[in-house]
């Protein structure tokens, strides 16, 4: 895997300034490329850092490594340049994180070619958990060096695990951009089927991808070496601040945690009451104006008639026309700072592969400021 540069080059984009600045400032010079909405919070509006990262370590199924190259083979980097006008820095091809996965030992030495050859036993029931981990502070460090630039991050992954990164390193540079500010900590809008803020002890599988909440948080912590315990209070998120958006598949462990720290949280049951646009209103009142807003996007709280292609589909979910509503909402906003979008999976439903790509990238393209006039 390439190394990880501050400045010159890093796998094929450029880097800038540090983009250190006071929200003052920004909010009544800077705008996006292709809006006249004043961005808050973005030194450098015109400009995207991409991480692309090709990771499913954290569940079972194979194939969400392969997303991000789906996603870029269909235009979307070339999109967000020619059409919304960005200046891309960062990765234009997909990173493979094998290398920082811990390696078989010598007893297991002997494995056949078609078996695992990571040596990575459970730990309170997580499976792969040196790996995610080792991965994750990886991204986190990534997306940092973007994000301090005063440059928007976009990811796209991989397994909702990779989060752990990605909200980490944008909530360590906000908190470094705006030293003293009280406002200084982010907002994260969730938009999944599922809550994925189970604990190691409340999970059912084991599967990391659906407790990435609960280390993000610190509602789940780690002191085993190796295993999460590079996550510090400048990567964490309050969960005064964490609204999720389309949950449909929930487990009772989860709606426990949900309850007891009041946290935010509008189901299918809410959209289908009040209607996307109100539930938005809602999500966004309850951040307030002055909170930098990292969306992190699972495809799979599309109804998989929209996005098939995806490890773990519920039926009832949002339609496309929705989840771009979503992300218009928040750029219209101005206050996004990040975006994730993950969880493609092109080795599931092949005939449907077609249909979450073109998911992904509308997803995408109205996160990141495309309007239908």
């Amino acid at each position: 895997m390439p190394s990880i540069e501050p400045s010159g080059h890093a796998n094929g984009h450029t880097y800038g300034s540090n983009g250190t600045t006071t929200k003052k400032a920004m909010q009544s010079e800077s705008f996006p490329p292709t809006s006249s909405i004043p961005q808050k919070f973005l030194s450098n509006p015109s400009e995207l850092g991409v991480t692309l990262v090709g990771f499913s370590g954290g569940q079972c199924r194979p194939g969400t490594d392969a997303g991000p190259a789906v996603l870029t083979q269909a235009g979307l980097l070339t999109q967000l340049e020619s059409d919304l006008g960005y200046t891309l820095h960062g990765d234009n091809s997909v990173r493979n994180f094998d290398d920082y996965q811990p390696t078989v030992t010598a007893r297991d030495g002997m494995v056949s070619n078609s078996s695992p050859k990571f040596d990575d036993p459970d730990v309170r029931g997580m499976k792969n958990p040196r790996s995610v981990s080792a991965v994750t502070e990886q991204i986190s460090e990534l997306v940092y060096q973007q994000a301090r630039t005063g440059r928007l991050a976009l990811t796209l992954g991989g397994d909702h695990s990779i989060a752990i990164g990605t909200v980490s390193g944008v909530a360590r540079a906000i908190r470094e951009r705006f030293p003293g500010d009280p406002n200084n900590e982010i907002a994260v809008i969730w938009v999944d089927a599922h809550a994925d803020i189970n604990t190691p002890e409340t999970s059912d599988s084991g599967n990391i991808h659906g407790m990435p909440v609960s280390f993000l948080t610190g509602l789940t912590t780690s002191t085993d070496k190796g295993v999460f315990d590079w996550i510090h209070d400048s990567h964490r998120i309050t969960t005064k601040k964490l609204v999720y958006i389309g949950l449909r598949d929930v487990d009772a462990g989860e709606k426990k945690i949900l309850r007891d720290n009041n946290i935010k949280a509008f189901s299918m049951h809410d959209i289908d009451r009040h209607g996307i646009g109100k539930v938005m209103d809602q999500a966004l009142e309850y951040i307030g104006s002055d909170t930098p807003i990292h969306l992190s996007f699972d495809v799979d709280a599309l109804d998989p008639m929209w996005a098939p292609s995806t490890g773990t589909p519920v039926r009832g979910g949002l339609t496309l026309r929705e989840g771009d509503f979503i992300c218009e909402a928040v750029a219209e906003s101005g206050q996004c700072v990040a975006v994730d979008l993950v969880e493609v999976n092109p080795r599931l439903v092949e005939g449907g592969v077609g249909d979450t790509v073109r998911a992904g990238v509308s997803l995408v393209r109205c996160a990141l400021g495309d309007t239908l006039l």
